[in-house]
């Protein structure tokens, strides 16, 4: 796992990475992948599949909410936007851990 920018909408999180960076050769050989927040006091990990982004409609949604959060296009790096759709989710709240351990399938 490695940290990324990305964004949230309509249930799937949308990343980009350089074709020839390490994350791009991986996500080239095998597309499953994790993505995890950035607060390990209330952790949330998600594990699914990254396929490119192709679709004009759908990039146009993306750079408007990466210029929103970023003040960026990714678009402008002329590099592969990738889609996470969940498959399985997991969360916890560190000061009720295990208890609070949760697990979900989608």
């Amino acid at each position: 796992m490695m940290p990324v920018w990305g964004v949230w909408l309509d249930d799937a999180f949308f990343f980009s990475t350089g074709r020839k960076s390490r994350k791009g050769q991986n996500l080239a050989a095998n597309p499953a992948c994790t993505v995890a927040n950035d607060d390990g006091q209330e952790a949330v990990i998600v594990e699914g599949l990254a396929t490119q982004v192709e679709d004009a409609a759908e990039l146009e949604r993306i750079a408007v909410a990466y210029k929103k959060k970023y003040k960026m296009d990714p678009r402008s790096m002329d590099e592969p936007i990738f889609v996470v759709r969940p498959k399985t989710v997991f969360g916890f709240i560190e000061k009720s851990f295990p208890k609070s351990a949760t697990r979900w399938k989608l």
